[in-house]
């Protein structure tokens, strides 16, 4: 498929791509789990919800360090008032003031779609590989849409 030196920049590439963003990539999906069954919520878990899961959503959702929910906290809104989840416990972060993660954000998406594309080509160049990197491909394709329309 491509030659070796081509294969060699690519590995390269690769290599740098996950390694600088496999903090964020294990930090998002952490907390995408957690808030997969809603732990970040007091419902979700069940009683008070613990300080590193509220950290983790907040930084994930909001972009943001949570704000402290000690005894200076506002009074909550009605539900109709509120326009997401949470938003009556803490102030909404300036937009602006949030940019510089989101950009980081966007970045690490853009990195996690190279770094898995440049992953696959990887495994597919490689002989001993190919056929159970096929497979695996397909299977993680059929396996989520079957679950969605189990």
């Amino acid at each position: 498929m491509f030659n070796a030196q081509t294969m060699k920049q690519v590995r390269r590439v690769h290599l740098y791509i996950g390694m600088f963003f496999t903090p964020a990539i294990l930090l998002f999906s952490l907390s995408g789990a957690l808030q997969t069954f809603r732990l970040q919520e007091e419902k979700g878990y069940g009683g008070t919800t613990p300080a590193w899961i509220v950290w983790m959503a907040s930084v994930h959702k909001d972009s943001s360090l949570p704000r402290d929910r000690g005894a200076e906290r506002p009074k909550k809104r009605p539900m109709a008032e509120s326009p997401r989840q949470g938003a009556a416990a803490r102030p909404a972060k300036p937009a602006s003031s949030r940019l510089p993660m989101q950009i980081f954000v966007a970045l690490l998406s853009i990195g996690l779609i190279v770094s898995a594309l440049l992953g696959a080509i990887i495994a597919i160049n490689s002989k001993t590989t190919r056929r159970a990197s096929v497979i695996m491909l397909v299977a993680g394709t059929i396996v989520p849409l079957a679950l969605m329309v189990i």
